[in-house]
C-alpha cells in the first residue's frame, strides 16, 4: 500500500509518482493542512445537522495529512482508474472516488490560499496582469480530449476538427519570462470553438505598453497593447524574406508557452483522455494543474515561504 512514509526516504520515486519533488511536497504540507482543517470545520463541525462529532466511529481512511496529499497528487500525476487508486492505497473504489472530489477540493483550496491559481475572471484580467514587471505575455490555446458524448449535438459541439476527436478547450495566458507562471485561464469550453472567438467572446484587456506573443491562430486578434505574431502567408501570394525571419523569431517565442502548458500537463489527468463524469469536475482539474505548476514554479524562484 502506497504511504508517505515508504516514500519519504525515496525522493525520486515520490517525484515520479506525484510530480513533486520532496521539497516541493512538503512546501505544500501547511496550505494543505489548514485548507484540511477549514473544510472539518465547515462540514463536520460547525454543521447543526452532524449526527455524531468528526472522528467518532468507523476508523477513517488516509488518516495522516501527507498520506491525504500524496494520495491527490497521485491521481493527479497518473490519473488511474479509481479501481486501481483505490488498490494502491488499501481502500475500495467507491471511497476512492469520494477521496478523489474531496481532496481535489482541498488541494484547490490550499493553492488559492497562497495565490497559486490562475484568475478566471475576464473582468479582473488587466489589474492581474499590470503586477508582472515584465508585461510580456503568452496567449495560446491547449485542447484536451474527452469521452465521446452519446447526444450527437454535444458530440458535434465538442468535435475539434485539428484534433479530429471530441475534446475541451482553454485559452491560457501566461509570463513569457519568471518560469511561465499561468496567469490567467479562461472557462473550459467546447473543442469546436476557435481560440481566438474565445478571447474575442471574453474581451481581455491588457495594461498599456503590454507585449502579447501569440501564433496565427489568433490572426485578427488585436488587443490595446503591443501584439506580434507571426505573419500568413496572403492568398495565392508569398511572404517576403524579411517576413519569413520575423516569423522565424517570432515563433522561437511561441514556443516557450508550449514549455508552460507542458508544466501544467505534467499531471496527466490534464494530459490523457477525461473519464470523469462529474459536473464542472474538467474545468476544476485544469484550474488546479494550473496552480500545482505555478506552485512548482514559486518554489523554484523562492517566492514560497
Amino acid at each position: 500500500m502506497l504511504s508517505y512514509a515508504k516514500l519519504k526516504n525515496k525522493p525520486r520515486i515520490l517525484q515520479s509518482l506525484t510530480g513533486m519533488s520532496l521539497a516541493e511536497f512538503e512546501g505544500l504540507v501547511p496550505s494543505f493542512e489548514k485548507a484540511w482543517q477549514d473544510y472539518i470545520y465547515k462540514y463536520f463541525i460547525e454543521a447543526s445537522e452532524r449526527k455524531r462529532e468528526y472522528g467518532r466511529g468507523r476508523k477513517a481512511e488516509l488518516q495522516e495529512i501527507r498520506d491525504k496529499i500524496l494520495f491527490i497528487l497521485f491521481y493527479f500525476r497518473q490519473y488511474p482508474t479509481q479501481e486501481v487508486q483505490g488498490f494502491l492505497f488499501g481502500i475500495g473504489q467507491p471511497q476512492a472516488n469520494l477521496w478523489v472530489h474531496r481532496l481535489t477540493v482541498i488541494l484547490n483550496q490550499a493553492l488559492g490560499k497562497e495565490e497559486h491559481l490562475p484568475e478566471r475572471k475576464a473582468s479582473k484580467l488587466e489589474q492581474v496582469l499590470a503586477n508582472c514587471p515584465e508585461l510580456e505575455f503568452v496567449i495560446d490555446g491547449t485542447e484536451r480530449r474527452i469521452n465521446r458524448p452519446q447526444d450527437k449535438v454535444k458530440r458535434d459541439e465538442h468535435y475539434s476538427g485539428k484534433k479530429k476527436t471530441t475534446t475541451v478547450k482553454n485559452n491560457i495566458i501566461t509570463e513569457r519570462m519568471a518560469g511561465g507562471k499561468v496567469i490567467y485561464l479562461s472557462e473550459t469550453v467546447e473543442g469546436k470553438r476557435h481560440d481566438k472567438k474565445l478571447a474575442d467572446d471574453e474581451g481581455h484587456q491588457f495594461p498599456n505598453g503590454s507585449k502579447l506573443w501569440q501564433d496565427t491562430g489568433y490572426q485578427g486578434y488585436k488587443p490595446d497593447g503591443v501584439i506580434m505574431q507571426p505573419k500568413k502567408k496572403p492568398r495565392g501570394g508569398e511572404l517576403t524574406d524579411e517576413e519569413k525571419e520575423s516569423n522565424r523569431e517570432i515563433s522561437k517565442q511561441i514556443i516557450v508557452v508550449e514549455h508552460h502548458v507542458g508544466g501544467v500537463k505534467r499531471a496527466r489527468i490534464v494530459h490523457d483522455t477525461f473519464r470523469n463524469r462529474k459536473e464542472n469536475y474538467v474545468d476544476v482539474v485544469m484550474e488546479t494543474s494550473s496552480g500545482l505548476h505555478n506552485f512548482r514554479v514559486a518554489m523554484r524562484h523562492g517566492k514560497v515561504a
